[in-house]
């Protein structure tokens, strides 16, 4: 059995990924609730496809008969990965997202006894959120073994799509770091660190990516925080917008930013998609103040989430799979990012 299925594959980073999936020779079935555009990609692309919506407990069943794995890329996650979650548990198809949200990490390794007993593989977050900086944290903990702390930093280039827009609209209303092994809820944009990408040290701003969930389970360090990068253009108006954010957290502006965000984000362009990067720098402490620091080099964040995602899919059709919920870096090690063509990897 060699079925799988790419739900919400009429999306911006679904659809790249379907259409990268038929360039390598795959044939994944394309699923999603919007009928019209699900049926068109499919028969542009002369794939298989099934129409079905996440609260249509029976439908999802039955679209999930047959498949050895789904690739979950409806966003936001935190409002979609759950009923999909749940049909992949009671069917015995294993369940991979694209997200980068703490939340459905938390949620999935709750399911972790659940998934062992009927012998499915949870493992979110198999794009740029979370392969590349996940595997930066094991290996800088590889380098480090004693490390109490870790800090991840990105930048990237490019514009995003909507859903990436959309998801990052919700983070909006507060922080999240690791303390002592606890998710500590934080003040949103709360703490500026400077990070070296490789021109010299440029600011960044906390924000809760997942990696505070997931590192903490790859690596078992107690404290990690998560950084972006605050675009140089932007740096002047950053404290304005700290300033607005009880007003962007008020449910009709976000309602509002919402739909505006839906209407005109569509991502980066191919040649963005093709020329772009994506540099992730981690730095990790013990308690007699040893450091270590690494830097990622990565293509651009949509491109690289295409490559991470089929790279691990084709992991899994081959059978490289463990039941129970888990990492990329922690199943497949610190080392998986680098079978992806243009990263490379530096130890300071």
């Amino acid at each position: 059995m060699n079925d799988w299925i790419i739900y919400g594959a009429n999306g911006y980073t679904g659809e790249l990924i379907a259409r990268a999936a038929v360039a390598a020779g795959l044939r994944p079935r394309l699923a999603g609730r919007n009928a019209a555009a699900i049926r068109t990609l499919a028969n542009t692309l002369g794939l298989p496809f099934t129409i079905c919506r996440l609260e249509d407990r029976e439908g999802l069943h039955q679209a999930l008969q047959g498949a050895q794995v789904v690739l979950h890329c409806a966003g936001p996650f935190q409002e979609t990965s759950a009923p999909m979650v749940e049909a992949c548990l009671q069917t015995g198809v294993h369940y991979l997202d694209i997200t980068g949200e703490i939340s459905v990490f938390e949620a999935a390794a709750k399911q972790d006894a659940a998934a062992r007993r009927t012998g499915v593989m949870l493992m979110p977050g198999v794009g740029f959120d979370v392969v590349p900086s996940d595997c930066l944290a094991a290996h800088l903990a590889r380098r480090l073994p004693e490390a109490t702390s870790l800090a991840l930093a990105f930048r990237t280039f490019g514009s995003i799509s909507r859903g990436t827009a959309i998801t990052m609209l919700t983070m909006t209303t507060r922080g999240c770091e690791r303390r002592n092994g606890q998710l500590i809820i934080t003040p949103p944009l709360h703490e500026v660190r400077m990070f070296d990408f490789g021109r010299g040290p440029q600011p960044c701003v906390s924000i809760p990516w997942g990696d505070v969930a997931t590192a903490y389970y790859t690596t078992g360090i107690p404290n990690i925080k998560t950084f972006v990068a605050i675009p140089r253009r932007a740096q002047r108006w950053f404290s304005l917008a700290r300033q607005l954010l009880p007003i962007v957290q008020l449910p009709t502006i976000r309602a509002g930013l919402r739909h505006l965000l839906a209407r005109t984000l569509h991502g980066p362009d191919a040649t963005t998609r093709a020329t772009g990067r994506s540099i992730i720098v981690g730095e990790v402490t013990d308690t007699t103040g040893r450091c270590a620091t690494s830097r990622l080099t990565c293509p651009e964040g949509y491109t690289l989430t295409v490559q991470t995602a089929l790279l691990i899919v084709q992991r899994v059709l081959n059978g490289h799979t463990t039941a129970g919920f888990h990492t990329p870096a922690g199943l497949y090690g610190p080392d998986l990012i680098c079978e992806v063509p243009g990263v490379t990897r530096s130890d300071e």
